[in-house]
């Protein structure tokens, strides 16, 4: 079974709109694209993308490229123009001599007008191939240059979105290894679950301390608290022989019920309490905002 997602994110169906993939990958690929209707789509976004990309950032010809061109073509042919001029002069004169009373050695006279021709003749031709032979190499010149472009920068886009692949996948990485980390404190027994229930002033706000004696390790998992006001943050108090005991602030996502974190560590403690105190904290916890405390 083919995981859909993880298989647009691993970068194969790029490589495929590339076209660096061997035969037998080339066409896995366009299997699982006709199975998967999600992957088709995806690799013809990735083409197109590709393409339009390539378009709108490929270089015109130089301007002088033309010009060049069309003089070596008219360079070629003005130099074939004496050849068929002379040859036809000498075609001419053939009849001629044949008429005239005045004796020709041999017959040999024509022939020899004719042959001084093919030199000539086959210096043009010669001339004709090379300005040719120029124009090609050029136009091929400028075809090369042309996908060199193009291929520079889909390469450069590719580095991009693998870059950014990369980056996802850590992010979720660290992501999955923090809510195991999570999880396993939840299922460990020598972490001793403390509720902490709303006071009068919050009477709906719960929240759970995970206290591990022998560690001295202590994580906060909140259900449900209010609203903070602007600039304030909850600060975590441990009850030790009735004295208050800085356990560390709650970051906003713990506060939003988003994540499980670990505070300070605490040596000993009967109980466990929630404040409302100004950013970063304080010393000593205002009694009046207290809003869950629990004991052990």
């Amino acid at each position: 079974m083919v995981d859909t997602q993880e298989y647009i994110e691993s970068g194969i169906l790029e490589e495929y709109a590339l076209g660096v993939l061997s035969e037998v990958e080339r066409a896995n690929v366009e299997r699982i694209a006709r199975e998967h209707l999600v992957i088709n789509q995806e690799l013809k976004d990735i083409i197109a993308g590709l393409d339009g990309y390539a378009q709108a950032h490929a270089l015109p010809p130089p301007p002088a490229l033309r010009e060049r061109v069309l003089e070596a073509w008219q360079q070629a042919a003005r130099e074939m123009a004496p050849p068929q001029k002379a040859a036809a002069t000498a075609a001419e004169a053939l009849p001629r001599m044949v008429a005239s009373s005045a004796p020709m050695p041999e017959a040999a006279a024509p022939r020899e007008a004719v042959v001084r021709q093919m030199p000539a003749a086959a210096n043009a031709g010669r001339r004709w191939m090379i300005a040719a032979s120029v124009a090609l190499l050029l136009l091929s010149a400028l075809g090369n240059y042309l996908l060199y472009s193009r291929l520079k920068e889909t390469e450069a886009n590719l580095q991009v979105a693998q870059t950014e692949q990369s980056r996802y996948a850590a992010t979720q990485k660290a992501a999955l290894n923090e809510r195991d980390q999570q999880l396993a404190v939840l299922r460990n027994e020598a972490f001793q679950p403390v509720d902490l229930k709303g006071t009068p002033k919050a009477p709906d706000a719960l929240a759970r301390v995970y206290y591990n004696a022998r560690t001295k390790a202590v994580y906060v998992d909140v259900r449900n608290l209010p609203a903070l006001p602007e600039g304030k943050q909850y600060q975590l108090w441990a009850l030790d022989n009735g004295q208050p005991v800085d356990a560390g602030m709650l970051a906003n996502a713990t506060a939003a019920g988003d994540s499980i974190q670990q505070m300070k560590n605490i040596a000993s403690a009967q109980a466990f309490a929630l404040t409302v105190e100004d950013i970063g904290g304080v010393v000593s916890p205002t009694m009046s905002t207290l809003t869950v405390v629990g004991n052990i």
